[in-house]
C-alpha cells in the first residue's frame, strides 16, 4: 500500500483491522449478555430492575446515595410516600 498524503496505507489498514475485529468480539459479547438476560427472564428474574443493579453497581457509592436522597425527596413531594 502507498503513502498518501503523509499517511501510511499498511498503518491505517491495520487500525482498520484491528477496529472491526474488537467490532466482531464487541457483537459476539452482546449477544452473550442477551443470552444471559433471557435465561435470567426465563427463571423468573425481571431484567428492568436487573439492568438498574448493574447501573448501580458501576456508580459512586456518594452518588448512588444522593440520587437516592433526590428519588426520596421527589417522591415525598408528590405525595408517594407516607
Amino acid at each position: 500500500m502507498a503513502d498518501v498524503g503523509g499517511i501510511s496505507g499498511e498503518r491505517l489498514k491495520s487500525f482498520i483491522e484491528r477496529i472491526e475485529r474488537l467490532e466482531e468480539e464487541k457483537a459476539a459479547l452482546a449477544a452473550d449478555i442477551k443470552d444471559v438476560f433471557a435465561e435470567a427472564k426465563g427463571n423468573g428474574f425481571d431484567t428492568k430492575i436487573m439492568r438498574q443493579i448493574l447501573k448501580i453497581r458501576k456508580m459512586d457509592k456518594d452518588d448512588v446515595d444522593e440520587q437516592e436522597t433526590l428519588l426520596d425527596l421527589y417522591k415525598q413531594a408528590l405525595g408517594m410516600m407516607e
